[in-house]
C-alpha cells in the first residue's frame, strides 16, 4: 500500500514520508506536493527508494547469456 505522511511543526515546517513505492519513482509521486509546500531543504532515502522493482530484476536475469565455448 502507498502511503504519504505529512507532519506539520508550529514553525510552519513539513516533514514527508513516502511508504510503499519502491525506487526512484516515489520522487514523480511527490513532486508536485514538495513544489506547493516551497523549499526542500533535505531529503533522505529509505531502504525501498534503493530497491529494483520486481519486473527490471526479471528483465536483467532474462538478459544473461552464456558463452558457448
Amino acid at each position: 500500500m502507498e502511503t504519504l505522511e505529512f507532519i506539520i511543526y508550529p514553525d510552519g515546517r513539513v516533514q514527508e514520508k513516502v511508504t510503499g513505492i519502491v525506487g526512484a519513482s516515489c520522487a514523480e509521486v511527490t513532486a508536485a506536493i514538495e513544489a506547493q509546500l516551497g523549499q526542500v531543504v533535505s531529503q533522505e532515502q529509505t531502504s525501498e527508494y534503493f530497491t529494483q522493482p520486481i519486473n527490471q530484476l526479471l528483465d536483467a536475469s532474462n538478459q544473461i547469456t552464456f558463452s558457448e565455448w
